[in-house]
């Protein structure tokens, strides 16, 4: 039978997530092909390859023309279409019709809208004096060449990857995705679909942590192993081989709770056991060479509540992200929440809107079984530990759960 310490110091929560951060280093960084780069983390700064625009260009469709020219009448000499070189410089007392995105034909200061004018023929009335510079966009006024356009450490999305393209960048450098094992034990376990037996339940919190956590890296293997050492030792050698393993259920310390025995006798040392937070209080962490391990709870919701505050920010950490930690946005209490005296409490809440302002409402059924109506909530609020409860109306942290 495996044993470890069962007596441990319950580290806060941001005692714990510092551990966590300071071994989750970055991995290494890899040339990605714009098209599949979205969510990706950049390992290096993206810079241009080009001025952007790369020359004077019209903001609008309209006229060429030179500002000491307005207001009057005046000959159109040519047009100038997108992606097309002007036919000739301007000449004073000319102008040229030009499309959104044209070339500025040398010669011309300013560009009047085709709304502002009197086209007859091949002549254009302009009315009003045109200021300088009107609606030309300068060259390299968004960026010049060699120019930052996404520092390292940022998330790809899809404006960055716009910017990124039309600054010429093919292939970001970005950090490597990092490889995830999940393993959950529990003899009772089955899977969704199949016929159950007495004791037996349908396993959750596999398919939960993939989905949340495929996201952030490379689901490579899941698995579901029985109350068994052989079983365990297996599955968790395997897992060892990712850059994380996760696993869920057999760490407390019950007969069955076989997990952290195992990683130890596997050569994991461990960082700590135990988190002073409700729910997922038996939580532990360790690390195998480069490895990290992390230990969720059984129990659904301290199973999810783990994976948000601790597994996805390490994640984020080892592609390098700046400010891995959770994403905790400003909220109100929209009922009282009952504070726990000894540890912070993750409580579920619906989140509604009032005005521009996010009121958080505290679900019934907060117990760390109860998945079904964890699936009603929007929002994990944290309410700190402390006597009493936090009344309607105070300030209060949350996560948002709508990709949890």
């Amino acid at each position: 039978m495996c044993t470890v310490n069962a007596v441990a110091a319950l580290l806060s929560v941001d005692e714990a997530l510092a551990r966590v951060l300071e071994r989750a280093r970055p991995l290494s960084a890899e040339a990605v092909p714009l098209e599949r780069a979205s969510g990706r983390t950049l390992a290096e700064d993206a810079t241009a390859v080009i001025d952007l625009p790369r020359f004077p260009s019209s903001a609008m469709d309209g006229f060429a023309l030179r500002a000491a020219d307005t207001p009057g009448e005046l000959p159109v000499v040519g047009r100038v279409a997108a992606g097309r070189p002007a036919p000739r410089s301007l000449e004073a007392g000319e102008a040229m019709g030009i499309a959104t995105g044209g070339v500025v034909p040398e010669g011309a200061d300013a560009v009047v809208p085709i709304e502002r004018v009197t086209e007859s023929g091949d002549t254009v009335t302009v009315p009003d004096a045109v200021a300088r510079g009107a609606n030309i966009r300068p060259l390299a006024a968004d960026v010049r060449a060699g120019g930052s356009v996404v520092p390292a450490g940022t998330l790809l999305t899809p404006s960055r990857i716009a910017a990124l393209a039309a600054a010429g960048v093919a292939e970001p450098r970005c950090a490597a995705l990092p490889r995830i094992a999940i393993v959950t034990t529990g003899t009772e376990l089955r899977p969704p679909g199949e016929p159950l037996g007495d004791g037996e339940i349908y396993e959750s919190n596999g398919v939960m942590l993939a989905a949340l956590l495929e996201r952030h890296g490379l689901v490579l293997e899941r698995e579901t192993v029985a109350d068994d050492e052989a079983s365990h030792r297996e599955a968790l050698a395997r897992g060892l081989e990712a850059d994380v393993l996760v696993t869920s259920g057999g760490v407390s310390v019950g007969p069955h709770d076989l997990v952290r025995g195992i990683l130890a006798e596997l050569g994991a040392e461990e960082v700590f056991w135990g988190v002073a937070m409700r729910p997922g209080k038996p939580i532990s962490f360790a690390t195998r060479g480069r490895t990290l391990v992390f230990g969720l709870p059984g129990n659904p919701v301290s199973s999810l509540v783990g994976a948000l505050l601790f597994v996805v920010p390490a994640l984020r950490a080892l592609q390098g992200a700046s400010g891995p930690a959770p994403r905790f946005e400003r909220g109100m209490l929209g009922s009282a929440a009952r504070r726990n005296p000894n540890r912070d409490d993750f409580q579920r809440a619906r989140l509604e809107l009032d005005g521009d302002r996010a009121v958080l409402l505290p679900i019934e059924g907060q117990e760390s079984h109860m998945i079904v109506r964890a699936a009603a909530a929007d929002a994990l609020v944290h309410v700190p530990r402390g006597e009493g409860e936090l009344a309607a109306g105070t300030e209060a942290r949350y996560l948002s759960l709508g990709d949890a």
